[in-house]
């Protein structure tokens, strides 16, 4: 297996220094966990930390602008070169006639990158496929994965998800998207099959739907981070590790809160704002916690935060859309918290008065 070798903290290494005569491995302590190292995720080996696409395309909370696309290709190019090979996406993705656009994107930067190296890399694609209202059979919801596929232009897509539950307001719909899944996953259009935003009663009940159908559910994702770890996502997780099934923890920064980059003073541009100005003012003493942490590890806050999600189990996707954010969000690789750090920051999160508010569509 090949060594790569990235930038983390402490473990800043030249490649080139390690094909010269001088550098001796004897001299290199290892740590304990490579991003190399890769995760089961159903019959897919993941690494342990995937990117999150839902900037690329969306102008009214992220920004997007054409103009970034040549970034993004640096950053998926990248992401690959330091192992990294889950990209979280989904249909809705994009806004206005930008709609699929960080699918169309990802199918782009997969061939481009292909070309370029002369190979084909073991790249996992996880996408989302909304359960709008007019999806109401199953084959339309095939339909949505096939217009997904033909989005990216591959022939098969490594995760294919339900967007969210509609248990709450069409329970006959959702049976309808269930059996779209077992159909997809028949039909060969995905290696495996997952859900997002399902509370713990219907992650139950779809596991055990699909279960005798014969389709094996292989993810869960959720909003998990040390802003969200209410009652129900510590339940979905004890649901999913009592199941064999992997947790995918979206929003692992909080949307940004837990950068440590804002204020109540200094606040984001756009719709952000409104919410950090909600939460910011009760974070003192959590994010007070993080970058004391961060000091003494030689890490950033960002880095702390994605590693308490992996220390935790989950496989986190925290967006990307800078090669700073991307170079930033790979040092959380390669080392892990001491149970000292994971206790007080577990502490620190409990014992704040403001949460990251639930997704609507977050079914119990």
């Amino acid at each position: 297996m090949a060594l790569s070798v990235c930038s983390v903290g402490p473990w800043n290494l030249n490649p080139k220094a390690l094909s010269t005569p001088s550098f001796s491995f004897k001299s290199l302590k290892f740590p304990p966990f490579w991003p190399t190292q890769k995760v089961k995720m159903g019959p897919l080996s993941v690494s342990p930390m995937g990117f999150g696409t839902w900037a690329w395309g969306n102008q009214f909370l992220w920004g997007y602008q054409e103009s970034m696309d040549n970034e993004l290709q640096q950053i998926f190019n990248m992401a690959l070169d330091y192992d990294i090979n889950l990209f979280d996406t989904a249909d809705s993705y994009g806004t206005g006639r930008l709609n699929g656009q960080s699918e169309k994107l990802l199918g782009r930067f997969i061939r481009e990158f292909q070309e370029k190296k002369g190979s084909k890399r073991d790249i996992v694609i996880a996408t989302k496929f909304a359960a709008y209202p007019w999806r109401l059979t199953p084959g339309q919801f095939v339909n949505a994965c096939r217009a997904s596929l033909d989005r990216m232009q591959i022939e098969q897509i490594g995760i294919g998800q339900l967007h969210w539950s509609t248990a709450n307001y069409a329970p006959l719909q959702e049976l309808a998207l269930w059996d779209g899944l077992v159909a997809m996953y028949e039909k060969g259009l995905v290696k495996g099959v997952g859900v997002s935003n399902y509370g713990p009663k219907q992650l139950l009940k779809i596991h055990d739907y699909l279960k005798d159908r014969g389709v094996p559910l292989c993810s869960a994702q959720v909003q998990f981070s040390l802003l969200s770890t209410g009652k129900d996502q510590l339940e979905i997780k004890s649901i999913c590790d009592s199941l064999g099934v992997r947790m995918i923890a979206y929003s692992p920064l909080g949307l940004g809160m837990l950068t440590g980059k804002y204020s109540p003073s200094k606040l984001p541009s756009g719709p952000r704002a409104l919410l950090f100005k909600q939460i910011l003012p009760g974070l003192d003493p959590l994010l007070s916690s993080l970058r004391d942490i961060a000091n003494k590890r030689r890490k950033t806050m960002s880095q702390v935060a994605i590693n308490w999600c992996i220390c935790k189990g989950t496989v986190p996707i925290p967006g990307v859309k800078s090669i700073k954010q991307a170079e930033e969000n790979l040092g959380a690789l390669g080392w892990r918290l001491s149970s000292d750090d994971l206790l007080r920051l577990d502490y620190a999160a409990n014992e704040s008065p403001r949460r990251m508010i639930q997704n609507i569509f977050q079914t119990r």
